[in-house]
């Protein structure tokens, strides 16, 4: 650098000025004080500095005045020419109201010829940027630079940096590093305009071929007019389609009305695209297509057994069907279509029973098709009764899709997890299921994207549920509900031999030759390692042994009930009622679950000198106010059960264990009284009673629902005498006779009758341990 000269400063916002570059400076007060101080000078110099506002700046050029005037606007201004780059110093004093700084010349050093090639790569890099702008002026002025270094600084004019980058050019006074800033610049932005321009050419020959196709469409359309012939796909194509399709009357006429509108609207219209949809819709739908039902009930009520052990109600339901539809054609009436002709069926019982795969099985014996159509979750009345065809992306509801993918008129439909159909702001879709499932209705059903009446006499549907509860009275009413309320031990040890075990080898790539399960082994499988209604567990761990086997074993495999602690590890359930009887206060209860049938121990305790009623476990209010009755019932007749009244002034804690799981229902009734008489007394329940009722406050034992589903659970639980209800007496007759065989279930009237024959002997009781 040169020695410090005296100079008047120009702080400029835009642009960032660089040596060699001219510019016009429009002049305010500052500017004109450091214009002026220049012009006085001796040498008419000036230093120009960009203005930055978190530092000072560094650097900036020394420029001098070409010309003051006024720009076109009529603004006074001023050209400035700058030279060299200069390093600012510190400010200094000088004439006039011009800020005066020292700066330091920067001198250019001699090129190397490093340098010298690193200008000639940039130079190449910039003509090729100026070509591609067409800017031949400037590409004639950069040709004729030798100068590395005004090379470099020519990129002040170049509109593609910004100022930022400039700047630090600006900063920059070593000419190589500079140089190779700018090459790594210039070069990104050459690829970046690379990939722009492959953008905009795709862009640009798409719209051209789009403006061609468009002419040649129109030129074609129009020789295919002069020629006399139809375009495919038109409106006359869809005319010739309705006019030879099958269809009902009713939907011929819908269809020609709309392949009339069809040919008024015009191709650019989106209300074509709308009606071509719907015409495609309906086209698709099999209005004519039926399968013929099987009439040997015989080789039904083979398929049915040999796909689903047990579930006889079901099978007997379906046969039924089959022979008054055999009877009708037998008498030449109609068995297709007509009111009331279809069966609607709905399954309710536990997870994992079989009644989403009976659906299947139920097809097969009747000889239709079969679709499943997943009702949880489901919130949109559309989804079941369809768009309207004024909505965007508008279809058909879920039971014409159905419809369609069945290929026939006469499907087995299944509407899987019907009571998990939720309603909010877009409707009810269980309302919308009204129509669907009346025998007396469904022969006229309407979907609003068809507005065509459909009939779903001839289909039969089948609904399947966990919880009857949840699904609205109205809509239940309308179905035959048929209970599937789990299988006893028996039965699954059948269907795992049957069904489950060939499964679970074929999905393993073993055979009966590689391994097989003895009856104990299975057996065991169901009694201590699982405790559900259903069979998806017992799946599950004869998959888990598979799967062991196949990982570590070699050669034939016999699973006997010994080997399944080593593949599956310890039972998880051993009956355990006993032990929790052995102290007076716990009785044996049956509840009923969305799960299936369940045992449920009561537990009452007594403490402290006043009063009271104390319920834990997370109970609803049904299960508080059976509490309550039970409480009452007990102290209003103690002397008959014989309880010494000072026993209950005392604050009684009722408690369910399980506590984080809610349970409610007033099937409890009876096991709260026998609980608080046990407490009492002193005397313990026996370990292999179990019970269920409800309970009035005159000790009157009330019917309650699931006696299946309970007795079922009674005797996984090892369970040896149920009391029930007697007017739940008729319900026996749906329970497997194996289970009535296995337990000692004893109809009761009256809650005393239970207590007595619940409770142990006096004498037995006395040698039990008080609580």
């Amino acid at each position: 650098m040169s020695e410090p000269t005296r100079l008047p400063v120009l702080f400029l916002d835009d642009p960032v000025v660089l040596p060699g570059m001219v510019v016009p400076v429009e002049l305010d007060d500052a500017a004109r004080a450091a214009i002026d101080a220049a012009r006085t000078s001796a040498d008419g110099r000036l230093l120009v500095a960009p203005r930055l506002d978190d530092r000072y700046p560094a650097y900036g050029v020394v420029a001098t005045i070409v010309q003051v005037g006024r720009l076109a606007t009529g603004a006074p201004a001023a050209v400035l020419e700058a030279r060299t780059r200069a390093h600012l110093g510190a400010g200094v004093s000088g004439p006039g109201t011009a800020l005066w700084v020292e700066a330091e010349i920067v001198a250019a050093d001699e090129p190397t010829d490093a340098v010298r090639a690193s200008a000639a790569e940039y130079k190449t890099l910039v003509l090729a940027l100026l070509q591609r702008r067409e800017a031949w002026q400037a590409i004639d002025s950069v040709t004729k630079l030798t100068d590395p270094s005004a090379l470099a600084d020519t990129a002040g004019y170049a509109s593609w940096l910004t100022d930022v980058q400039k700047r630090e050019l600006l900063e920059t006074p070593d000419v190589a590093t500079r140089l190779a800033t700018l090459i790594r610049w210039t070069t990104d932005h050459l690829a970046e305009m690379e990939v722009t321009d492959k953008i905009a050419g795709d862009v640009r020959e798409g719209m051209e071929k789009t403006q061609k196709d468009f002419l040649l469409r129109q030129q074609l359309a129009a020789i295919r007019k002069e020629l006399g012939e139809t375009e495919p796909d038109g409106a006359d194509d869809y005319r010739a389609r309705v006019e030879s399709a099958d269809l009902p009357d009713a939907v011929r006429s819908a269809a020609l009305r709309e392949v009339e509108r069809l040919e008024r609207s015009s191709d650019q219209s989106p209300e074509t695209g709308w009606i071509r949809t719907w015409l495609d819709t309906v086209l698709g739908l099999p209005w004519a297509t039926t399968t013929e039902d099987t009439t040997d009930l015989v080789a039904a009520r083979v398929v049915l057994d040999a796909d689903h052990h047990g579930l006889d109600d079901v099978k007997d339901r379906i046969v039924e069907y089959l022979a008054v539809r055999a009877r009708r054609a037998s008498r030449g009436l109609s068995v297709v279509g007509g009111r009331g002709s279809g069966a609607v069926m709905v399954l309710a019982g536990p997870p994992g029973v079989g009644k989403t795969s009976l659906g299947e099985s139920v097809a097969r014996a009747l000889g239709r098709r079969f679709v499943r159509v997943a009702l949880g979750g489901v919130r949109d009345e559309a989804e079941i009764r369809g768009h309207r065809r004024t909505y965007v992306g508008a279809m058909p509801g879920r039971l014409v899709r159905a419809i369609a993918e069945a290929g026939s008129m006469n499907p087995v439909v299944l509407l899987d997890e019907i009571d998990k159909v939720g309603s909010d702001h877009r409707g009810d879709p269980a309302a919308a299921l009204l129509e669907v499932l009346d025998p007396a209705q469904n022969h006229t059903f309407r979907d609003h994207y068809l507005d065509l009446d459909l009939d779903l006499s001839d289909v039969v549907f089948l609904a399947t549920a966990n919880v009857v509860e949840q699904i609205p009275a109205a809509l239940i009413d309308r179905m035959e509900l048929v209970t599937v309320d789990g299988y006893t031990e028996d039965d699954k040890v059948a269907i795992a031999r049957d069904h489950l075990l060939p499964r679970q080898l074929d999905r393993a790539a073993m055979t009966d030759d590689d391994v097989r399960f003895t009856e104990a082994a299975l057996r065991r499988i169901a009694a201590e390692y699982t405790r559900e209604p259903g069979v998806r567990q017992v799946e599950r761990l004869v998959a888990k042994t598979l799967r062991k086997i196949a990982a570590a074993e070699t050669g034939p495999i016999t699973v006997d009930a010994d080997d399944l602690t080593g593949y599956l590890g310890r039972p998880r359930f051993t009956p355990e009622a006993h032990e929790r009887t052995e102290v007076p206060g716990v009785a044996t209860g049956l509840a009923v679950t969305g799960l299936g049938g369940d045992v449920l121990f009561v537990e009452a305790s007594s403490t402290g000198t006043e009063p009271g009623l104390t319920l834990t476990g997370q109970l609803g209010d049904v299960m508080k106010e059976s509490a309550q009755i039970a409480l009452s019932y007990v102290r209003a007749h103690a002397e008959q059960l014989g309880v010494d009244p000072a026993a209950l002034d005392r604050t009684i804690h009722v408690h369910v264990p399980a506590g984080a799981v809610p349970k409610d229902g007033p099937s409890a009734g009876v096991t709260l009284v026998t609980a608080l008489v046990s407490m009492a007394t002193g005397r313990p329940v026996r370990s292999d009673v179990g019970m269920t009722g409800e309970v009035s406050l005159n000790g009157r034992v009330l019917p309650i629902g699931g006696v299946k589903q309970k007795l079922l659970a009674a005797q996984r639980a090892g369970l040896s005498t149920v009391f029930v209800p007697i007017r739940n007496e008729p319900d026996l007759d749906d329970v497997p006779a194996d289970v009535l065989s296995a337990l000692d279930v004893r109809p009761m009237s009256d809650v005393a009758d239970i207590v007595a024959a619940a409770l142990e002997p006096v004498a037995r009781a006395a040698e039990t341990p008080a609580a």
